[in-house]
């Protein structure tokens, strides 16, 4: 965000970044570690408060994503890093020092690896759980769509993951179908759509997840559109929140949604039947993931 956008961001999204003792706390473990949370890596406005609330979002296999989402600011445009053997210990030490009760596991699209990192979702979960009995560990995948016969080995990959028994599974939409194209490069509305629904086929026990961006151009029509369509395949739980421009090389800012907006589309989604709402301004895909 540069410095004529910060001037002219709207009053409730000018906030604290959190509080500073827990997250110099977490940054001093994750450098000593040479492992990546999304929290840091995205400076999410909510850090601070969770990692008070013992919660925080890894970042896996490397900062290097294989695509090229026009919103997104992690590293992409050059070869990804080799995956790290140590990253699985490294994670779940990291998660038994912090004393974590909720993590989430996320990752860069790994497009160039066999099965898109699936077995390497479950190999950190794995090790999580081996130090860290009681902590609870939910997923935020990519959609795994890559190499021949991407939808048979999208189906085998979600399995794979799905079977880990995480407490839930997100993968975010990030936006409405209409815009899918130049928000997310290289991801479709279906694919996405399809993840979710593979989820609920293989265990509905285990709540899914997904999250929008608003402020790229969508109308509100189209985002209850979006919400209907995530019902359809039985999606429990969501969070709406502000897309904010990482850098002016990445998308502008078409709208700023008010507060009061996402309260109105908050309730509309209640209405649907969804299970947890997470609607607002500054909420994150792990915003209160835990509760």
């Amino acid at each position: 965000m540069w410095s004529s956008e910060v001037r002219n961001l709207p009053t409730w999204l000018r906030t604290p970044v959190g509080r500073a003792s827990e997250i110099s706390t977490v940054q001093k473990i994750i450098k000593q570690r040479q492992i990546h949370t999304i929290c840091e890596e995205g400076r999410c406005p909510n850090r601070g408060e969770c990692y008070a609330q013992k919660t925080a979002t890894f970042l896996l296999m490397g900062q290097t994503c294989t695509r090229a989402c026009a919103f997104c600011q992690v590293d992409k445009g050059h070869a990804p890093m080799l995956l790290d053997p140590e990253e699985p210990q490294k994670v779940a030490s990291a998660v038994q020092l912090l004393s974590l009760r909720y993590v989430v596991l996320t990752s860069v699209a790994r497009d160039d690896l066999t099965d898109g990192g699936a077995g390497w979702f479950v190999k950190v979960m794995e090790t999580v759980r081996e130090l860290n009995q009681e902590t609870q560990i939910e997923v935020l995948t990519p959609d795994f769509w890559s190499g021949k016969n991407a939808e048979i080995k999208q189906k085998e990959r979600v399995e794979l993951v799905t079977t880990a028994r995480p407490a839930c599974y997100n993968h975010n939409l990030e936006t409405v179908e209409r815009l899918q194209g130049p928000v997310r490069r290289g991801a479709q509305y279906d694919r996405s759509l399809s993840v979710l629904s593979l989820v609920k086929e293989f265990n509905p026990a285990i709540p899914t997840k997904s999250g929008l961006m608003l402020g790229l151009g969508e109308t509100e029509a189209e985002i209850k559109q979006t919400l209907q369509d995530l019902r359809s395949v039985d999606c429990d739980r969501l969070t709406l929140g502000q897309y904010l421009r990482p850098s002016l090389d990445h998308l502008p800012v078409e709208k700023y949604w008010t507060p009061q907006e996402f309260d109105q589309l908050g309730d509309f989604a209640r209405s649907l039947g969804f299970k947890q709402v997470r609607s607002g301004p500054l909420v994150r895909s792990s915003y209160h993931a835990g509760d």
